[in-house]
């Protein structure tokens, strides 16, 4: 992740960050998928959509997102469940 991430680069990172807040304080609880989608329909988008996973767990650590529950992952083939987010 931390490649990822690196790869990414921290002006993604920042707007992305922003983004996923201004968009969890506008339509609620929402998945990753859903989030991640928006985010690149917003013009956001990194490499490879694996780069949201490490923007998520930093809002999550610096306590501003946490998990809701779990849903059905739309993308993946034989991958556990999506995490839902929502604002702390």
């Amino acid at each position: 992740m931390s490649q990822v991430k690196q790869n990414a680069g921290t002006i993604f990172t920042a707007r992305a960050s922003r983004f996923v807040l201004d968009y969890l304080g506008a339509h609620g609880a929402s998945s990753g998928e859903v989030i991640t989608d928006a985010c690149k329909a917003a013009g956001i988008r990194a490499h490879d959509d694996r780069a949201m996973g490490p923007v998520f767990m930093s809002l999550s650590r610096a306590g501003l997102i946490e998990k809701a529950g779990f849903c059905v992952r739309n993308k993946g083939h034989a991958t556990g469940g999506g995490n839902i987010w929502r604002l702390k």
